[in-house]
């Protein structure tokens, strides 16, 4: 009996704290929709907007990618898909991460789907507490690759992926669920804590 009851749990287990790598897992939107939610490659960078209505910079440098809003802050790009559900048991932690650090700490989501609507992210931050600022385009999964390619992680990268910068220098990357507290711990050394 109770080798019945944790083989399901190990299973499960083993699901939440791998990434998702999209190959079977490659759903889009039926319906392209034109949303209002860019991102666009200007001169020094991409520009981005969010659902909130908030606009980024981010400018690739030589170390790495900086956010221009952020000097002196921490910024954790969260690559993600609203269907994967590592995806979806990190969003709450990244909240909780935002909500504590909010001073220090800027999380940006970059969804890699393409197409989706802005209807549908809402209902991912909804339902799973993904209260930082996300991202929606047909250019999300450029700037993602962008971010994976200099970590050197191939062309087929697991979800989620975290990358955490301080003025666009690397602190770390997390692949997969990954626990609130070593994201939180290698926050706390970024701010000399």
């Amino acid at each position: 009996m109770l080798k019945k009851s944790i083989l399901p749990i190990t299973l499960t287990m083993m699901l939440l704290s791998q990434g998702c790598n999209g190959e079977n897992n490659t759903k889009k939107e039926e319906t392209a929709k034109e949303t209002k939610i860019q991102v666009k490659k200007a001169e020094n960078g991409y520009k981005l907007s969010t659902l909130d209505n908030g606009n980024f910079t981010i400018i690739k440098e030589k170390d790495g990618f900086k956010l221009k809003e952020a000097k002196g802050k921490i910024v954790i790009y969260d690559i993600f898909a609203t269907w994967c559900p590592p995806c979806k048991a990190s969003a709450s932690h990244l909240s909780s991460l935002q909500k504590k650090y909010k001073d220090d700490l800027i999380i940006i989501g970059l969804s890699i789907e393409d197409n989706i609507s802005d209807e549908k992210l809402l209902a991912f931050q909804n339902q799973n507490n993904a209260h930082y600022a996300l991202v929606n385009s047909n250019n999300n999964r450029k700037v993602a690759d962008e971010i994976v390619f200099s970590l050197g992680l191939g062309e087929r990268y697991p979800i989620p992926l975290l990358a955490m910068y301080k003025d666009g220098k690397l602190i770390n990357h997390f692949i997969g669920m990954t626990q609130e507290e070593l994201i939180e711990s290698d926050i706390k050394t970024a701010l000399g804590r």
